[in-house]
Order: structure tokens, then sequence, then C-alpha cells
């Protein structure tokens, strides 16, 4: 069952460290069935119940599955391969249009605001026992959410928005929980959620975010969570509409138990409104990152929820890192109140170049998708034919196999660095890169 390679190990933490080593080696790769437990523990001189114990850390860890009487295997791609691993080396010379970075012309200084941060923590230093939130960033972060029809609720600070959405999760769920997720969808979060022991159940997306019908299959499932896009989904570029939060918020209603987290890491570069799903669920958050808007260094979120699950984030925060900088949170207010960023300028930019990529597609008979944000997504036949061809063509593009689970292959191109003289000529290689096998897709 598992070739010359051999599990060793008398308790279950050293049968669970043998797993992972060979799969870490390649020795025991993707799709490798693994012994039964009673088999294995005969094998090893052991009891049963400490081969179910290391399997069951493994399950949790992410590296293993199990699927009932087909027994467990390693995963199709374990949680210790994040999907960023599957990116190739843009070759010298080659337009990488792969990375999902903002564009840095747009992006503020942040000399200014951190020099402004240093000298008010020159004046007032941090000290143990202070509290986890800047008064002002708590302050301008609750307007904002005001303002946008967020329900009221406290603030946190978080290093991003990942960390709020592992944080979230963990205060809820317990794995073997699942989450739904947008597939196709964003890589960090699809390699979170396995990493944390929970079951991933995919759900389809269209240009106005997850289908209600995807949605409340997924909950019919047993989703214990559910974490949506608001604005600028990634790789997509989906963006919630009013009447599809409508119909979510509808639908979540009659699931008031199911944990509920919104990333609306769009704030500030977007020119989409806002449509928050939160507050029909008993327990909710709706997480703003400053990575694309400010610089993916100013590794610093804000996010609002019900006061139970920002009460547990908070606690188990205390017992981590125990807080975020104030020096980065009184740069995010120098930020925010200096005007150093004209956000309605930023989401133009992007948008006029989003906008030209996807209608000279369109022109050219290629189907792709870009709503909002900094991402064009164009379904394909083949990934692997298409990204080569772009690549041999002078282009370099996401595959999209960093982003889906259960979703058609597609391609994801990042328009920030991008001139808007580049989309024809960009077009052009596109759809020769996808004219192979592509007629059913290109029609659609």
């Amino acid at each position: 069952m598992l070739g010359e390679y051999r599990i060793t190990g008398r308790r279950a933490a050293d049968i669970a460290a043998g797993v992972e080593a060979g799969v870490a080696s390649g020795a025991l790769p993707p799709g490798s069935p693994l012994p039964p437990m009673r088999e294995l523990a005969g094998d090893l001189g052991v009891n049963p119940n400490t081969v179910a114990a290391a399997y069951r850390t493994l399950r949790e860890r992410g590296v293993i599955e199990t699927d009932g009487r087909r027994g467990s295997r390693v995963r199709a791609r374990p949680s210790s391969t994040p999907r960023d691993a599957l990116r190739m080396a843009v070759p010298e010379g080659v337009r990488d249009l792969a990375e999902g970075s903002p564009d840095v012309s747009l992006l503020p200084s942040l000399e200014g605001p951190l020099a402004a941060a240093a000298r008010r923590y020159a004046q007032a230093p941090t000290l143990y026992g202070a509290g986890p939130v800047a008064p002002e960033l708590a302050e301008l972060a609750r307007a904002g959410f005001d303002a946008d029809g967020v329900p009221p609720g406290p603030v946190a600070v978080t290093s991003g928005a990942l960390d709020a959405i592992e944080r979230v999760l963990g205060a809820h769920l317990r794995p073997g929980d699942a989450v739904a997720i947008e597939d196709p969808g964003w890589g960090g979060a699809l390699d979170l959620v396995p990493a944390l022991g929970l079951r991933v159940l995919p759900v389809a997306v269209d240009d106005d975010g997850p289908r209600v019908d995807a949605v409340a299959r997924a909950l019919e499932a047993g989703a214990r969570a559910l974490v949506v896009t608001s604005r600028a989904q990634n790789p997509t570029g989906a963006a919630v509409g009013a009447e599809r939060a409508r119909r979510l918020r509808a639908l979540l209603a009659d699931h008031p138990e199911v944990l509920l987290i919104e990333d609306d890491h769009g704030n500030g570069f977007v020119d989409l409104p806002l449509h928050p799903l939160g507050g029909v669920t008993r327990h909710w958050v709706l997480v703003r990152s400053t990575a694309k808007a400010y610089g993916p260094d100013l590794r610093l979120a804000v996010l609002t929820g019900d006061a139970v699950t920002l009460d547990r984030l908070r606690g188990r925060q205390r017992l981590g890192p125990g807080w975020v900088s104030r020096l980065l949170q009184y740069a995010v207010v120098e930020l925010w109140t200096s005007g150093a960023v004209d956000t309605a300028t930023v989401a133009r930019s992007y948008a006029g170049r989003r906008d030209a990529l996807v209608e000279a597609l369109r022109q050219r008979g290629v189907r792709a998708h870009g709503r909002s944000g900094l991402n064009v997504w164009v379904p394909v036949v083949d990934e692997t034919v298409v990204v080569t061809r772009l690549l041999a063509a002078g282009w370099a593009v996401s595959a999209g196999a960093i982003f889906r689970v259960e979703a058609g292959p597609g391609v994801r191109l990042t328009v920030s660095q991008l001139a808007v003289d580049e989309v024809p000529g960009l077009a052009d290689a596109v759809a020769a890169a996808v004219s192979v096998g592509a007629a059913g897709v290109r029609h659609e």
C-alpha cells in the first residue's frame, strides 16, 4: 500500500510525524492510501487507539483525509504545501501578470505616516496593559463601517485579513467542522481552512458573488461557517450586488447559527458600494485590510462583528501576540486622516485597465470576468496550455489551480502592472492562447 515507505513509531506523535515526513519528502505522494488503523497498529505493535490518534492529528493538520469505507489517504494537496508553491518562476523579460500585488505607483509613501506615528509614540510609549486598539483607529474604523451600513459592533485589529479569518474560525469551530468557501476563491483562505482541520465546502460564484443556490447546498450539507468576499473577489473580480445581498441575507436568516465572515479587502481601491450581509446570523464579522490600498507590508486589518466573537478573538489574541503594534495603528490613522490616498482615483485607475481588458477580450470572442478589483478571470479548457502559450508570448499569468477546488479551469490576470496601451497586445495573446480547443468555453 505504501510501496517502500515504512511508517514507524510507538507513540501517536511519532506515527504522525513519520507520515508527515513521507509527505514532505515525496515518498507519500498526494492520493497515497494509508493502511487501515488496525493493520498499521498490528505492524507497529501498538494499540489501535494510538494509530487512531495519529490519524486524527494528521486530519486536523490537513495532511490526510478520511472518506468512510475508502479509508484514509494523503490529501490531493496537503495543507503543508501552500498554493503559492504552485506558482511558476517568471523568466527575465516576461511581463508579470501573475503576482497579485497592487500598483506601487498608486500606494502612498509610508515615510510621513510612520514618522508621525514614531513622534506620537515617543511622547506616550505603548506599554503592557494598554488597550489593544488605539481609540482614534477604532473611531475611524467604526465611522467607516457605519457609513457603509455595517451593523453596530465593537472593533478589533489583527495582522491582516487572513489573521482575522483564522482567529474568527478558531473562536467558533472545531476540527472536522465544514466551512463554505468561494470556488474559485482566495488561495490563502482555501489553504487556511484545511490547515485548521476544517473541511472545505466549495461554493460556486458568478459576477455578483456567491451563488444563492450554491450557498444553500453548502448550508444543507452542514456548513458551520460561510466566508464571503464582499468586493474585488480574488480571482474573479466578483462583487456582491444589492439583489444578491438581499437574497443571501434572507437565506442566512433561516440559518442563524452559521458563522458569517465577510472579507471586504476591496475597501479603499474599489468604486462599487458595499452591500453587507452581517447581522442576520448570531455570529458574524466584517474584515477590512489595508494591504491593497496602502501597501502589503502594512500588516493591519480592522474588523467588527458581534460582541461574543470579538471578545473571543481579543481574548485569544492576548495569549499570542497580545496586540497589533500601536506604531502601525497610528500610521494607519495618519493615512486615513491625511488624505494620502485618493481612493476614487485609485479605483478609477484599476477599473480602467480591468474594464479595457475585459472588453478587448470580449471583442475577440473570449469570455472574461472582472467586475471589480485587480484581477480578470478567464475560463479556459486547459490551464497548462494557456499558461505555457502566454509565457512564450511574453506574458506570465496565474494558473487557476491555485484558486479552485471544483470549479472549472481558468487563468487569472492581474491588471495592476498593466498599462492601458498594452491591453490590445495582451488580448491578442490571450485569444490565441485559449483558441486551442476553447470553442466550448468562448461562446458560453
